[in-house]
């Protein structure tokens, strides 16, 4: 939005839906596909009338020499177009990953929040505090853990 002007920009909600951008994109690669195959047929044509498009002494490399920076050219339209549609729909994908983060990254920061919170309060009571002989200084020295632990003495 310009500072001006009082109406929004022209695709200022198709960016704001992933769905929307993703059908934008879409309909966008499906014309690019379409130039695409147009072009393809305009390279073939083009090919075939300048390579037999020979002048009065010739050799037969000739023809074939001029017409390669038209082949050239026409072939790297066609990469560009190619690698344009690749971008779009990356660029769907993009904007999908995107709105799944911003979800995430609130459910993780409330997570974190709440982790944190539980790290601050302090442990009211024990479970065995003052039970079966616990001296309460020292967390190794009580009662045993496991039954396995029974026949063990521990030494200080």
């Amino acid at each position: 939005m310009n500072g001006n002007d009082s109406t929004p920009a022209p695709l200022a909600d198709v960016a704001q839906n992933a769905e929307a951008m993703a059908r934008y994109l879409a309909s966008m690669q499906r014309v690019l596909l379409d130039m695409g195959a147009n072009l393809e047929i305009l390279l073939r044509e083009a090919r075939i009338h300048c390579r037999n498009t020979s002048v009065e002494g010739d050799r037969w490399y000739h023809a074939r020499m001029r017409a390669m920076p038209v082949e050239k050219a026409l072939k790297d339209v066609l990469r560009n177009v190619n690698s344009l549609t690749a971008g779009l729909e990356k660029s769907a994908y993009k904007r999908r990953a995107h709105d799944e983060a911003v979800v995430n990254t609130g459910r993780t920061r409330k997570e974190k929040a709440l982790e944190k919170a539980q790290k601050r309060q302090p442990i009211t009571s024990a479970p065995n505090a003052g039970q079966d002989g616990d001296t309460g200084g020292n967390a190794d020295y009580g009662v045993p853990t496991s039954i396995y632990d029974l026949g063990k003495k521990r030494s200080a």
